[in-house]
């Protein structure tokens, strides 16, 4: 008979040397198995007399049960210290701050919001938005619009010209957004009021001009529209849009060759301190240009300039971004930085209102 005791030694020695659970199973089938040391063993109890099998049958069965009580005691602490282990490397530092949501993490870009807070602020004195194409016809882009042949406007240094059609024209990426105010005045019938944000293009690139930016334009178009309701609507823009009580504007004579007369407009404001600020101080700046429609493109959108008039105005989106959130360069806007626009981005669910506030 095998040596009780040398195996009892083999199988103590392989339980402690197993290093998980399935070595300490392999150990288990070795000696419990059908085929296990211990089985084999057992099986001998059958052929014995009965003495022998009284005196080998206890030293048998008691190996079998320290054995399989060593088991037992091994699978635990294997088990607990497999525990651990997955509890150390899945351990959650509950003091840490929950990661941000994707709401919370984007931002929307100063152009889309200033855009919602034009949008906003006209809305509540009855405008309507207005869109058009970014690619334009002569026509619509200059001839409608009163610019005469050969004006600079028309040049290649201004404008971003097609190469022509097989009919010599040439199509182009519209200069300003006034084609708007044709496409509109042809298609639908006074009263009009709309503004028309968009992109515009022209051949310039610096510190504040880019190839690409964004215009908005106003239209009203009535039989009794004059300047001065042209002047009370640029009032209460400004006061609302920069948030301020009180707006002081002047109006200084122009040239534009779609409005008659022609006005470009400044507003009072402070530059102490490196900053601008509205509705104080002794500065004027100046932020658009408007006036009342030229009677040639009332003529050119097909009605009549003896029963209707009206007035427009122009100013640049980019331009009134910088002045109202301190921005000094016009160029980050364009370069999709994600640090400049988590800086001067807004949160996607602050929506302006007039009730609420535009740039909250």
């Amino acid at each position: 008979m095998t040596d009780l005791s040398a195996l009892e030694a083999d199988l103590t020695k392989a339980i402690a040397a197993a290093a998980d659970e399935a070595a300490l199973e392999a150990v288990r089938v070795a000696a419990l198995g059908k085929a296990g040391s211990i089985s084999a063993l057992l099986k001998t109890l059958g052929a014995m007399t009965p003495d022998e099998r009284k005196e080998k049958g206890p030293l048998i069965n008691g190996l079998r049960d320290r054995v399989s009580e060593a088991l037992t005691t091994k699978r635990d602490a294997l088990k607990s210290a497999a525990l651990d282990q997955r509890l150390q490397s899945e351990r959650v530092d509950v003091t840490l701050p929950l990661p941000q949501s994707a709401a919370a993490r984007g931002r929307i870009h100063p152009i889309s919001q200033v855009i919602d807070e034009l949008t906003t602020i006209f809305a509540d004195m009855g405008f309507s938005v207005a869109e058009g194409p970014d690619i334009e016809t002569d026509f619509y882009n200059f001839t409608a619009l009163n610019f005469p042949v050969g004006h600079p406007a028309r040049e290649m240094h201004d404008t971003f010209f097609f190469n022509p059609n097989e009919k010599g024209e040439r199509k182009l990426l519209r200069t300003h957004t006034s084609p708007v105010q044709v496409h509109t005045m042809m298609s639908v019938k006074p009263p009009i009021r709309v503004i028309i944000p968009g992109r515009t293009y022209r051949c310039d690139s610096d510190q504040t001009h880019t190839p690409m930016f964004h215009q908005v334009e106003g239209l009203v178009i009535d039989k009794g529209s004059h300047l001065g309701h042209l002047k009370w609507i640029l009032a209460e823009f400004c006061k609302s849009f920069f948030e301020v009580d009180d707006v002081k504007m002047r109006f200084r004579p122009s040239f534009f060759p779609f409005t008659e007369p022609s006005v470009e407009v400044d507003i009072q404001c402070s530059r102490k301190g490196g900053e601008i600020r509205f509705g104080e101080g002794e500065d004027w700046l100046e932020i658009l240009g408007c006036g009342m429609v030229h009677p040639n493109v009332i003529r050119n959108c097909g009605l009549d300039p003896d029963e209707y008039q009206g007035f427009a105005w122009g100013m640049g989106i980019d331009r009134i971004a910088m002045l109202k959130y301190g921005m000094p360069d016009l160029r980050p806007f364009f370069e999709a930085d994600m640090r400049w626009l988590s800086h001067y981005g807004f949160r996607p669910l602050d929506l302006p209102t007039l009730a609420g506030g535009l740039s909250v």
